[in-house]
This record gives C-alpha cells, structure tokens and sequence, in this order.
C-alpha cells in the first residue's frame, strides 16, 4: 500500500517514524511544508524537511524533536563576536546539511533535487519532497507588524497576536516534481497531525495540490494535533482561536472538510464526534499522544487501518 502524507515538522515526524516501522517505509512519501524555510547567514534553511529526514534517520534531537542530537552549537557563538543573529538555533552538525544546500541551490540544482540527495545521504529510504521548489515563504501580520513565522515562532515565542497569515507568492507556486504525481497514485493520502494553518495551509495553497486531493477524498485521512482544546506541540490552538477558528477538532475539521474523509482524534475529544459528522467527516478515536516510540507505532498501525478499511469500501 502506498502512502502520501503531507507534513509540517515535528508533530507530523513523530507519526511519520511509527509509519516507517509499520509499513515498508519504501512505499511512504512525504509532501513537506517549505513555507517556514528562511535565509539566514546566508544559508538556505528548510526547518521541516530537516526535521524529517533527521528523525527518519533516527538522528533528531529527542529532547527538542528538531536539530540533531548531541549537536554542539560553538559556531552559532561565535558569530556572536560578529553581531551575527543568534535567536535561531543552528548546530554545528546541522549547519553542514544548511552550507551543502545552499550551495547545491547556488550552482543551479532544484530544492526537490537537492532534498531527494540529502536523505539519501542520511539513508532514509522513504520519499521526502518539498511542496514546491518556488520560495513561498509565511508572512504574519500581527500586532508587531509583519513577522516572518520563524521570527514570530523562535524569535517572539509565538507570543504577537496574528491578524493575518500570507504564504507569500504561492499563486505562482507549482507542486515540485513528484508531489501531484504522489497524489494521485497513493492508495491513502495522510494529512499529518501538523499545525493546519500554517503548516499543511502551505501546501493546500500550492495550486493544484488540493484540487487534487479533493478528486480522492475518499482515501484522505486527517489526524487532528490537537487534544482537549490544546495543541500538541506549537501554537496551533492559540493561532486558530486568533483566526476566529474554534481551536478544537472542530475547528480542524472545518478547514479540512473539503478534502480529507475521515478526521482521527484523542479518545478524550469524542465528545465532538457529532459536530465533525455534521462537517461530513468521520471521525475515528485513537489514542494521538506519542511519547514514545511504541505511541507512535500505535497510532500509524491505527491509520493504516483505516486506510486498508477505506481501500476496502471502495473495492
């Protein structure tokens, strides 16, 4: 069975690494979301797809769920000595994957090429492309004024209130080589329990992306990252209650009614199955906390059967 999902970074990595160890990750491709990649000391950064290939590579930092683990951050200080900005973490490890990027990008090697020779380096055997090789970088209107999501995310601690969210130039955006084609062959599309505004919103906005998961709703399954109200990781519950969405299930699935069919929550959430069947979906419980690994294996081996499940119906 092959399967597309489509990923922020670290909540979508934790159920991408339980995917990996209950299917044959081979047979996994992962649609990444570029709209958080910055330019800082002159490197090209791409914190999602880093994210997941480090962890599919079994090399995250556990303790923060992004970087490399172990990693030692001695250039980042002393940069310091030359006023270089210092509120974005970059380790010393790390900022080799950051300097071969840029410098494959600057002799002319597209970012899906580019990314596809990076996790062949670091031996992960699953699919990762980014959702498009154009730069569509997260502008946030907010009471600071526009902040790149990463200054608003790192820098300001997610504390500004957003009035807006712009993914900058997406309407001349094109999916990168690979990610209709990954749509459209997939025997189950996963929308990862990411943050749905800006992190699978990115990606829903690269035309012709959700024209075509619209066209197989039926074997699009959503997980829901956020639990009691509460995000699982990131701001996600206090963006969406900033953007007037209810900042519950509910709220995710009324941004992904169009799209996906089945929308997976926390056990402790059922009380909102009622409201999510009236958006459409169906929603299915299982247990989305991943502390560890074996929560995390839980859940895929939960979504993949639904997807055997779905497969089935239509058969």
């Amino acid at each position: 069975m092959k399967i597309t999902a489509l990923a922020g970074g670290v909540g979508a990595s934790k159920l991408l690494l339980g995917l990996t160890r209950a299917m044959d990750p081979r047979d996994l491709t992962v649609i990444v979301n570029t709209g958080d990649d910055i330019v800082l000391h002159g490197l090209y950064i791409c914190p999602d797809l880093d994210i997941v290939t480090y962890t599919l590579a079994g090399s995250v930092n556990p303790q923060t769920g992004w970087g490399l683990a172990g990693d030692t951050f001695h250039t980042l200080k002393a940069l310091a000595r030359y006023a270089g900005e210092q509120w974005f973490h970059l380790g010393d490890r790390d900022l080799a994957t950051h300097i071969h990027r840029t410098d494959l990008l600057w002799r002319g090697q597209p970012l899906a090429q580019v990314t596809d020779g990076i996790r062949r380096e670091w031996g992960v055997a699953s699919r990762i492309l980014p959702m498009c090789e154009h730069p569509v970088p997260t502008t946030l209107l907010t009471n600071l004024g526009e902040l790149h999501f990463q200054e608003y995310l790192v820098q300001h601690r997610a504390e500004p209130s957003i009035l807006d969210i712009r993914f900058e130039g997406v309407e001349s955006a094109r999916p990168a080589p690979g990610v209709l084609e990954a749509l459209r062959e997939a025997d189950g599309i996963l929308i990862c329990p990411s943050n749905p505004l800006i992190s699978i919103g990115p990606i829903l906005a690269v035309p012709g992306v959700r024209e075509a998961i619209w066209e197989r709703r039926d074997r699009c399954v959503a997980v829901s990252p956020l639990v009691g109200g509460k995000s699982l990781k990131g701001p996600s519950d206090k963006m969406l209650a900033e953007c007037l969405i209810e900042p519950t299930s509910c709220g995710v699935a009324l941004l992904y009614e169009d799209v996906a069919s089945v929308l997976v929550i926390d056990p402790s959430d059922s009380p909102l199955c009622p409201d999510i069947i009236e958006r459409g979906m169906r929603p299915v419980l299982l247990p989305s906390i991943m502390h560890t690994d074996a929560d995390k294996e839980r859940l895929a081996r939960g979504v993949l059967s639904l997807f055997d499940e779905l497969n089935a119906a239509r058969a």
